[in-house]
């Protein structure tokens, strides 16, 4: 596929590679070669921020961070796709399968959690490590304000905040920002350019009604959670997240004590603000 004008190829120099789904085509970043890393980004984000990660440990490892269907340079399907977590999970096992990645060190953020963690529920005997940024894998529905908030996005006004109105890059994106220097407009740019249009949101606005739509889903996986036990994991969470209450990480915490915890000053966006020491905080996991 040809590279959108608006993608600054400095910022973002990587190859460009697609999967045929049946709902649409998948873009996907695969870049360098030795043992795995797989990204899986959140909303309203895409393969673009793993961008400082990806640079950085290509080097010596084969970096694959694809787009969900609905974000960056992977189709936007309309209404013919769901886009909830659980179909984003299909999407990336099917991936995963094609390129028949294996021993896979995972990493997840935001969304990204429900939809990897599947995967390692899954198959925990192809993932070698674990590595959590700020992202959940359980029901939400004891969380009030989470809650509220997203079955109000789910009626009339959220549709038309989210679709007409570009809520998710606009509003939502700045706030995750502890340091906002670090979200210049070049960089916020690139994640407005990919949701131009109303039925391009539809990705994000379905984010935001699964906060409390999708919670069987995440209890189903939460259940399972014994599963992961024998992976080694690593939790880096910014502790100045505006997105995602400080008490997730203790859930965390108290569900894998096995786990190494690194919190870092910053905001929802780490691996945006804190590029640099959430890639040598990966590498350190990958050379042991």
């Amino acid at each position: 596929m040809k590279s959108p004008k608006w993608l600054d190829r400095i910022l973002y120099p990587f190859q460009h590679h697609t999967l045929q789904l049946e709902a649409g085509q998948m873009h996907y970043v695969d870049e360098g070669s030795g043992e795995t890393i797989l990204f899986v980004h959140g909303t309203p984000t895409w393969s673009f921020v793993w961008r400082q990660q990806i640079k950085a440990l290509s080097r010596n490892y084969r970096c694959v961070a694809p787009d969900h269907l609905g974000f960056g340079l992977s189709d936007k399907p309309g209404d013919s796709f769901p886009y909830t977590p659980e179909a984003h999970a299909d999407n990336l096992e099917a991936l995963i399968e094609h390129l028949q990645l294996r021993n896979i060190t995972l990493v997840v953020h935001d969304f990204g959690g429900p939809i990897g963690l599947r995967y390692a529920l899954r198959h925990p005997e192809n993932v070698k490590n674990l590595i959590i940024l700020n992202s959940w894998m359980w029901n939400l529905q004891d969380e009030k304000q989470i809650n509220k908030i997203s079955k109000f996005m789910s009626g009339s006004i959220g549709r038309f905040l989210y679709l007409r109105g570009g809520f998710s890059v606009r509003m939502l994106l700045p706030r995750g920002y502890h340091q906002r220097k670090h979200l210049t407009k070049d960089i916020q740019n690139h994640y407005q350019k990919p949701l131009t249009s109303a039925s391009d949101r539809l990705g994000t606005w379905n984010f935001a009604k699964a906060l409390h739509e999708a919670n069987s889903y995440f209890e189903a996986l939460w259940e399972q959670r014994e599963k992961l036990k024998g992976i080694n994991k690593l939790i880096l969470w910014g502790e100045k997240d505006a997105l995602l209450p400080l008490h997730f990480l203790d859930r965390w915490k108290e569900a894998f004590p096995e786990a190494k915890i690194v919190r870092l000053k910053a905001g929802h966006f780490l691996q945006e603000e804190n590029g640099g020491e959430v890639a040598d905080e990966i590498k350190k996991v990958l050379a042991i």
